[in-house]
């Protein structure tokens, strides 16, 4: 049984890396890294796992298919109650789901003017596929605060429901499946970046089958420095 963070010391860190082709780097690392979801991760996303490993930052330039430069950046933490002392990273609506202390890990990648985000979790309900996706505001103390879906070209009617605009091309969106312990790790790519302060977080939802929960409820959310 995962013993539940403390509301009071919720645990969630940042590393920021970029990498221009050579040897050197300049980054922010902020508490250590939930060894579990990095190492989810580092298999997950090889191509961008190459620039920051679960120890720390590489010592080389970052590897993967893209020519120029490249930032990558990484997030996350165990999920908290939103009542937290102190506002936490990630944060948990539904313990039931997603209990406090299970972890979360993401990891963004920019280059060539496509974005990839892979996300790795542990703990969470197993045997259950949360939808996540990108949103255009912070984590807050109730759901409804992370705002509507972030999307490339913005529906001009909100909330969103014209499918030429709420679609996984225009919208960043992924599906986590746990297993048996709570595990699940997904990825995905997008041919456009995020605009400057337009992303904050990424947002799980109660998804089908998910009891007295409503498909599209927000389960839980993570603060990301898109």
């Amino acid at each position: 049984m995962r013993t539940p963070a403390s509301p009071s010391h919720p645990t969630g860190s940042t590393r920021s890396t970029r990498s221009t082709g050579r040897t050197g780097r300049t980054g922010r690392l902020a508490g250590a890294a939930p060894a579990g979801c990095c190492a989810l991760l580092a298999v997950l996303a090889p191509g961008v796992a190459g620039a920051a490993s679960a120890s720390g930052p590489a010592s080389g330039p970052a590897s993967g298919p893209a020519s120029g430069p490249r930032s990558v950046w990484e997030a996350g933490g165990d999920f908290s109650p939103p009542s937290a002392l102190v506002p936490p990273t990630a944060v948990s609506f539904a313990p039931d789901l997603v209990p406090y202390g299970a972890r979360v890990r993401v990891r963004t990648s920019v280059a060539e003017g496509s974005t990839t985000v892979a996300v790795a979790v542990e703990g969470l309900a197993p045997g259950h596929a949360f939808p996540a996706h990108v949103h255009a505001q912070t984590c807050g103390s109730t759901p409804a605060a992370s705002g509507a879906h972030y999307q490339d070209r913005v529906d001009p009617v909100q909330p969103s429901t014209d499918p030429a605009y709420a679609n996984d091309r225009n919208e960043l969106r992924l599906l986590l499946a746990t297993d048996g312990d709570g595990a699940a790790q997904a990825a995905t790519t997008v041919p456009w970046t995020f605009r400057p302060g337009g992303a904050h977080s990424l947002v799980l939802h109660a998804g089908a089958d998910a009891g007295t929960h409503a498909a599209a409820e927000r389960v839980a959310c993570v603060d990301l420095p898109f």
